[in-house]
């Protein structure tokens, strides 16, 4: 068995560990280890921000240890305070439920559910529903330390606008997730996003006060910008791994359009090509290092949307950038007349979400249809405007729409 811990080490993933000397004890010794993630179903997608954490259950997997995929349909009830300023909206069951099955269909495309170390898929509505509350402060309740609690960033950020009792029981109830795991299958490890440490150690304190001393914790790098800034936030909201939220064209857009500083990380933890050729692409230099994102976008795009959604993506690319390849793929909208005022036009192709933020776009020099910069925001398009049937809207140098008649 290749050594998980590093492996991760090596492609950059690895930011905290809560027992480092003891875990790297444990991955030395060639045994399956089970571990778990945690996917709160607050929508009917996974988008971005799930990218990593599936990326390093994939690792572990090849590496021989088994995944389990916890969809919280327990505690999305709650909703997790981490990163938040406000209480998060309640769902109801159904909801819920709904997206639980969708969540369940994308995570089969980073992790095998066959195999001795297949992974598996658990609900915590499974088991947190049915806890009776008087139970659950009695033997879990009274091990943790409240002003402990409100030391951890997840809580103390929202000191200032009120916290309810309703959001401090989540730490609870992701403990005793971790908990419970590892009472029934075993699990030994929690893996999260780096805004899951708190929550994390919670459960790895948990296990170890009831006198087992084999629960650990790790967190990985968000995926951000050289500013800092949270990957996968577009014009139109998050980056969705639903191609019916974000269409394949646009994620492959996204990813040909990073940062040359992003280059390296992106291929690291977000593809599975080994870190030789990671290293090989990142260090192209100047116009080179486009060859480098191409890459990124084609691979991440095949990995969510399969092969041939990924090539589709790229010949619409290169049709725009390169004058070659399709354009069939490009994000497109129908009209029925030519004849349609350019504001209307770029509300339509969703470039623009009001009539006042177009005509602004359209004054700033921001708007080309057909390669020609559009300055009139009373501008007709009309039949001249659409040669073979199509007219190319274009914002700035990166957001391309195809109009077509009907």
């Amino acid at each position: 068995m290749e050594n998980a811990l590093k492996v991760l080490e090596t492609r950059g993933y690895i930011e905290q560990m809560t027992h480092p000397k003891e875990m790297e004890e444990l991955f030395s010794q060639n045994k399956c280890i089970p571990f778990y993630i945690g996917i709160d179903p607050t929508a009917d997608s996974l988008h971005v921000g799930h990218f990593v954490s599936l990326m390093v259950a994939g690792h572990m997997q090849k590496c021989g240890h088994k995944p389990i995929i916890l969809v919280g349909g327990g505690t999305a009830s709650i909703g997790d305070p981490s990163g938040k300023t406000d209480m998060r909206k309640m769902m109801t069951r159904e909801v819920i439920d709904h997206n639980v099955q969708a969540i369940k269909k994308q995570v089969e495309k980073f992790v095998s559910f066959e195999g001795e170390n297949g992974a598996i898929i658990v609900n915590n509505a499974d088991w947190l529903l049915d806890l009776k509350l008087i139970e659950l402060m009695r033997e879990i309740g009274r091990l943790f330390s409240v002003n402990k609690m409100l030391a951890a960033e997840c809580y103390k950020q929202r000191m200032e606008k009120g916290l309810t009792f309703f959001e401090l029981g989540y730490m609870l109830m992701q403990s005793y997730d971790f908990l419970h795991l590892y009472e029934t299958y075993g699990c030994k490890l929690q893996i999260g996003g780096n805004d899951q440490w708190s929550n994390i150690i919670g459960g790895v304190e948990l296990i170890r006060k009831i006198g087992k001393d084999d629960s650990y914790g790790l967190t990985f790098k968000l995926l951000t910008t050289k500013e800092g800034k949270k990957m996968g936030k577009t014009e139109k909201g998050a980056l969705w791994l639903d191609p019916n939220k974000t269409s394949p064209y646009e994620f492959y857009q996204y990813w040909r359009n990073i940062e040359d500083e992003s280059v390296e990380t992106v291929l690291s933890l977000l593809t599975f090509l080994p870190m030789e050729e990671v290293k090989r692409l990142s260090s192209l230099k100047d116009e080179k290092i486009n060859e480098a994102k191409k890459v990124a976008a084609f691979e991440i795009t095949k990995l969510i949307h399969g092969e041939e959604e990924a090539k589709k993506a790229e010949e619409a690319a290169n049709a725009l950038f390169a004058g070659e390849g399709s354009i069939e793929n490009m994000p497109s909208s129908k009209i029925s007349d030519a004849n349609i005022n350019i504001v209307d036009a770029l509300i339509l192709a969703k470039i623009a979400p009001s009539k006042s933020q177009a005509r602004t776009l359209i004054n700033q020099g921001g708007i080309s249809l057909n390669d020609e910069k559009i300055t009139d925001s009373n501008y007709m398009l009309s039949e001249k405007d659409f040669k073979n049937g199509y007219a190319i809207l274009k914002k700035g140098k990166k957001i391309f729409h195809k109009l077509e008649i009907l």
